[in-house]
């Protein structure tokens, strides 16, 4: 079954998925590094990552959350979808408790506040790791998807397309 909001033929969620995931993922690895050296700098960039991982994340949800309304109730890709959708939230719920308790001086926040980012990175891993799951049900996967598929930027080729196109 196809998303409901595609871009050129891919699943508009799918796309935007990847900044947050990556933005939050490196608060972590900043937060560590400023955890190794205590380099004000890195809890400073952790701390804007953090912030613009949480924003993101609302948007993708948003795209997310239209394509889990198209799943078929009472089906098993509609139970992960929802269990990946209420993790998410709880991972933005997380590192905005993180980010809150920062905000006054992310240089020289309390320790709770990287306790709250680990935490989130770890549901964060297992909620990655459910979003790949309903694409086994076929969910958000294009009708002709397989190894010999169409291009799905039709216009670069008239003919049956083959790699870079």
């Amino acid at each position: 079954m196809n998303s409901k909001i595609t871009l050129f033929g891919h699943s508009v969620h799918q796309m935007l998925v990847i900044f947050p995931v990556g933005l939050l993922a490196t608060s972590v690895v900043f937060d560590v590094a400023w955890l190794v050296n205590d380099h004000a700098m890195m809890a400073t960039v952790a701390y804007w990552l953090v912030l613009a991982g949480c924003f993101g994340a609302l948007v993708a949800a948003l795209f997310g959350t239209i394509d889990w309304l198209n799943i078929p109730k009472g089906t098993h890709a509609r139970r992960i979808g929802a269990l990946h959708g209420c993790g998410n939230l709880l991972v933005v719920l997380l590192f905005a408790i993180s980010a809150w308790l920062r905000s006054s001086d992310p240089a020289h926040a309390d320790m709770s506040a990287y306790g709250f980012s680990f935490i989130g990175f770890a549901v964060l891993s297992a909620t990655a790791w459910l979003d790949a799951e309903p694409d086994r049900a076929g969910v958000g996967v294009h009708e002709q998807a397989g190894v010999d598929a169409p291009a799905s930027l039709r216009f670069a080729t008239n003919r049956r397309s083959t790699w870079p196109y």
